[in-house]
């Protein structure tokens, strides 16, 4: 059913701008490109495609959402690029997906690992921005380059920072329009607050990230079918509108390319579950006990569960000592008619994920989560059925049409590079996008 909606919102995204805008005329897409500015002239890389690149971060950007309300701007956009499917990472939590969209890798390099239980320090751990290799932004500053994050926070710290005129951080908070308002002002030359300190950056970044979570908040209070979705979409398309402005405003707008994607998708569930996992495990021998972030568990607990989206299990205690724990536990729970899947150790590395999970990890049917909702609907990610995000490429260096073939979380960050003329962050594992973008 997803792949059909996928289908649908694809085609009908880029049937409406055909119908709005017709043929771009690859004049007008020229026509501003003096790439002087508020910002000054660009770097001319030899290799380089594209003097800048703009990454719109969308969190809870699901593929399905395209057909839910009319966007022109970003119709537009994709007369100079293309949207297709891109595929996140397990687990498909916020933290973890960003990490793997910035630096190339997978959860097994990067190790950022969200709701997991960590047994040297014996509590459970929540989300967390801790990154084991370099980022994008890191990759671009120690190659020379400049770059800035209006609340892209995967990249504070690791990359960016507060005050840094040359690799900064800002963290508006509120609205995604204002956040949007720090993406303008940098583009356009003008001062932000970073920190409470009013900087201006001495030139336009070669990357600028903007990071929106509007979808997401959404997606979980009411669904992925949520009816504020489609006015979130809107205000996201004049968002669009505004970066693409701000650009041409600069004088950068054809040696820029635009960026556009999700770190995980959103799906709707009405049923819910846990004691009844829980009594499934003590049916099997063990005692079981489900731990929010910085709790410790109980004395006679056996087995660890920390939920985000799927269950981390992990083994303590008697069930630690046990050869036998993990497969009756998983005999015990696969059966039961609200469980999609359980992956033990085996299945977790052929999907790349953290090491620091635990031997089993518990996903949920569609439609079921660990909990009911307090108003009958909610949304969930974290499991294999939210992986899937739109990924747009648009603008200077990128092929328009042709669409990239199979696109992963881990292929943005050195697509990212080519497209600026650098060098990959030094773990990325992902691809260059090469049949989508012209690569000198």
């Amino acid at each position: 059913m997803r792949s059909s909606n996928r289908s649908r919102s694809i085609a009908a995204l880029v049937a409406a701008g055909a119908l709005a805008f017709g043929c771009f005329s690859a004049t007008a897409a020229s026509a501003t490109d003096d790439r002087s500015g508020a910002g000054g002239p660009g770097r001319h890389h030899p290799h380089a495609s594209a003097d800048h690149v703009v990454l719109l971060a969308l969190d809870g950007f699901d593929i399905d959402y395209l057909d839910r309300a009319p966007m022109p701007n970003l119709a537009h956009l994709l007369k100079r690029g293309s949207l297709t499917t891109s595929t996140g990472v397990m687990t498909s939590i916020t933290n973890p997906s960003w990490a793997s969209i910035a630096t190339g890798a997978w959860p097994e390099h990067h190790l950022n690992t969200a709701f997991w239980y960590d047994e040297e320090a014996g509590v459970a751990r929540g989300s967390s921005r801790d990154i084991a290799v370099p980022t994008i932004a890191e990759a671009i500053r120690d190659q020379g380059g400049t770059v800035a994050s209006a609340q892209w926070f995967i990249v504070q710290d690791h990359g960016t920072s507060y005050g840094d005129p040359e690799a900064l951080y800002t963290q508006p908070g509120g609205t995604c329009e204002r956040r949007v308002d720090d993406g303008v002002a940098v583009l356009t030359g003008k001062p932000v607050l970073s920190q409470g300190v009013e900087v201006t950056v001495p030139k336009i970044p070669d990357l600028t990230a903007v990071y929106c979570d509007t979808l997401d908040a959404i997606g979980h209070d009411g669904g992925a079918e949520d009816p504020r979705i489609p006015g979130a979409l809107q205000m996201i398309d004049e968002q669009i509108g505004r970066l693409v402005q701000a650009a041409k405003d600069a004088g950068i707008y054809g040696r820029t390319t635009f960026v556009i994607t999700g770190d995980h998708g959103m799906t709707t569930f009405t049923n819910g579950f846990g004691a009844e996992v829980l009594a499934a495990i003590a049916d099997a021998g063990y005692q079981a006990e489900i731990l929010s972030a910085n709790q410790s568990p109980a004395a006679d607990t056996d087995v660890v569960l920390t939920l985000g989206g799927v269950a981390d299990v992990h083994l303590i205690g008697d069930a630690e000592n046990d050869p036998d724990a993990a497969a009756r536990i998983t005999a015990a729970v696969e059966g039961l008619p609200y469980i999609h899947a359980v992956y033990d150790k085996e299945a977790q590395q052929a999907m790349h994920m953290s090491p620091k999970h635990g031997e089993l990890l518990i996903e949920p049917a569609p439609g079921w989560s660990w909990s009911t909702p307090s108003d009958g609907v909610s949304g969930r990610h974290g499991s294999t059925t939210e992986m899937e995000v739109p990924l747009i490429l648009a603008g200077a260096g990128v092929r328009p049409n042709a669409k990239p073939v199979a696109p992963r979380h881990i292929d943005v960050a050195p697509t990212i590079a080519a497209l600026l003329g650098y060098d990959a962050p030094a773990a990325a594992e992902g691809r260059v996008l090469k049949e989508a973008i012209r690569v000198r």
